[in-house]
């Protein structure tokens, strides 16, 4: 993706960890359910649930805390996702080749290679204060540092990119609808990234971590990732689901935990790293994102 910097982005090629042998439309429901499972390495699934808190059963001993309604947090536990088996699909259609996932979220992602790791993360934040009618919260940094308001582009404003410069112009018609916001999306996916958005977060201490928090490492390329669930025990230890998208531009998707019998849980590792499927992060790379 091509990020406004005066950085190259350097993309490089993962090779797959494991190998994908995907269903056919032939086989039966169990057949699938045996594979879906197996490929998440431990039955802390349902497979009628629907969204990321139906689907995901706890460990034995953790327990969901109540989340206020309406909240970032609420909203990421309500993702809906696709049927259990379905694979991940890049922009162009073609199956993600490296399969980490435990589940799928059923939201579209467009047809052009912008909406990777950092960008989902933004566009979860921007979508949820969308649908809430909460326009000042949508707003994000391009690269170069400017910052580009949703409230902005509403009034018919457009960002005008020329080189590593970048200004409003005066605007035409008001905007209005998911279409124009998408719009909008899309100009933030181009010119922002990891390691924008890693200087709009504050970082968190590890056993601070709340639903809605990210590790991020900025760069070029850099990577994110977000919890969008979490369960606490008795003697507060917590667990917890992370989601992320990736290079190229890909569907969001819950992430299985390829180190523990209880994937696709994570527990918070007491010194070291933390190590998702395709990114190992620090623990000091736990942020989240505030708003003045």
């Amino acid at each position: 993706m091509i990020r406004l910097a005066t950085i190259f982005l350097v993309i490089v090629c993962f090779s797959c960890k494991q190998e994908h042998t995907p269903t056919t439309a032939a086989a039966s429901e169990t057949d699938k359910e045996t594979a879906y499972t197996k490929a998440v390495r431990h039955p802390y699934l349902t497979f009628k649930g629907r969204t990321v808190d139906t689907r995901f059963v706890p460990p034995e001993g953790y327990t969901r805390q109540a989340v206020p309604e309406n909240s970032f947090a609420s909203y990421l536990r309500k993702l809906p996702l696709k049927t259990p088996g379905t694979p991940v699909r890049q922009y162009d259609g073609q199956t993600k080749a490296n399969p980490v996932h435990a589940a799928v979220v059923d939201l579209p992602i467009g047809d052009k290679d912008l909406h990777q790791c950092a960008d989902a993360i933004m566009r979860l934040w921007a979508e949820h204060h969308w649908l809430q009618k909460d326009y000042d919260q949508i707003h994000f940094n391009f690269t170069n540092g400017q910052r580009v308001d949703y409230n902005e582009w509403r009034k018919g404003r457009n960002m005008i990119v020329k080189g590593n410069k970048t200004y409003w112009d005066n605007g035409n018609k008001p905007r209005e609808g998911y279409q124009n916001f998408w719009e909008y999306m899309e100009l933030i996916f181009m010119y922002a990234g990891t390691k924008s958005l890693e200087k709009e977060t504050k970082a968190i201490p590890i056993e601070d971590m709340k639903i809605g928090d990210i590790f991020i490492q900025g760069g070029f390329p850099g990577h994110a990732v977000i919890i969008v669930d979490l369960a606490i025990n008795e003697n507060d230890e917590k667990v917890f689901l992370l989601a992320q998208s990736y290079m190229p531009a890909q569907e969001i998707h819950i992430l299985i935990n390829d180190t523990s019998d209880l994937s696709p849980w994570y527990t918070i590792p007491s010194k070291g790293n933390l190590n998702s499927p395709e990114w190992d992060f620090k623990l000091t790379d736990l942020r989240r994102i505030t708003r003045d």
